[in-house]
C-alpha cells in the first residue's frame, strides 16, 4: 500500500493525472473517436490509455513519444476464453506492440465456483508471456459478482500468479447492479494484498470527492471514463 507524502487534495493535476487509465473502450466508438480520447488522455498526462486490442495501431502511433503509455485489455469483458486463448492474445499484442501493461478479465465464473487452482494457473500462464516483453498484468475480477470472501480469495490467486496489479471492475457487467470501485471494496483489497501486489479501482469512478478519497487510502491507480477524468482531475 503506497504511503503518500500529502493528502490527494494538495497534488498536482500532473500527480493526479498519473494514477490514471483513460478508459477508451466502447464498442461502438469510431476510429474518430478513439482518437479523441487517445488524445484526451495524452494531454492530460495520463498514466495510460485503456484501449480494446483493434485500437493498437492507433494507439501505438499517438502514444509515441509521450509520457502516456498503453493498456490493452484482453479476453474483455467476460474472462471466459481458454487459457490457450488468453495466452495467444497477450503473445500476440505484446509481440507486435509496446504495451505497458495489459488488463485481462479472470474467470468469475470459476471464482464463484470455487476452482481456485484453475483460476492462479489461468492468470499465470498469461502474466508468463507479458513478463517476457516487460508488460504489466492487471487482473480484473468483476468484483459486482463476487463476495468479499471470493474477492479476498481472488486477490491470493493473482498474487501466486505473479500478476502486478489486482482490479475491480470491467464497466461492462450485466445483470448485477453497478457499485464498481466502492471505497469498501477498495479497503478489502489494499487489506488483502498489502505491499505484494499493487491495486486498481475502475467502475463507478465519476466524482472528484471519490477520486481522490481513492488516492487518500492508498490505492495505486483508477480507471476513469473518458467523460469523468476531466471531472476527477479539476479540469474546466
Amino acid at each position: 500500500m503506497k504511503r503518500l507524502s500529502k493528502k490527494a487534495a494538495e497534488m498536482s493535476t500532473a500527480e493526479l493525472a498519473a494514477y490514471i487509465d483513460q478508459s477508451v473502450l466502447k464498442p461502438e466508438f469510431t476510429e474518430e473517436d478513439i482518437r479523441r480520447y487517445i488524445k484526451e488522455g495524452i494531454d492530460f498526462g495520463c498514466a495510460t490509455v485503456c484501449i480494446n486490442p483493434s485500437s493498437l495501431q492507433i494507439a501505438s502511433e499517438m502514444t509515441t513519444g509521450t509520457k502516456t503509455g498503453i493498456c490493452v485489455v484482453c479476453d474483455f469483458p467476460f474472462g471466459t476464453s481458454t487459457t490457450a486463448s488468453k495466452v495467444l492474445q497477450a503473445e500476440v499484442y505484446c509481440r507486435n506492440f509496446k504495451i505497458q501493461e495489459l488488463d485481462i478479465v479472470a474467470n468469475f465464473g470459476w471464482i464463484r465456483s470455487g476452482k481456485w487452482d484453475e483460476v492462479t494457473k489461468d492468470i499465470a500462464a498469461v502474466v508468463e508471456v507479458c513478463h517476457k516483453y516487460g508488460t504489466e498484468v492487471k487482473v480484473i475480477f468483476e468484483t459486482d459478482a463476487l463476495n468479499v470472501d471470493e474477492v479476498k480469495k481472488a486477490c491470493e490467486c493473482a498474487i501466486e500468479a505473479r500478476a502486478d496489479f489486482v482490479k475491480t471492475s470491467t464497466g461492462f457487467l450485466t445483470g448485477h447492479e453497478a457499485h464498481g470501485a466502492t471505497p469498501e471494496i477498495i479497503k478489502v483489497m489494499l487489506d488483502t494484498c498489502g505491499n505484494r501486489i499493487k491495486v486498481k479501482g475502475s467502475g463507478c469512478i465519476r466524482t472528484r470527492e471519490h477520486f481522490l478519497q481513492l488516492i487518500d487510502m492508498g490505492i495505486d491507480r483508477m480507471g476513469i471514463g473518458y467523460r469523468s477524468t476531466p471531472v476527477v482531475l479539476g479540469v474546466k
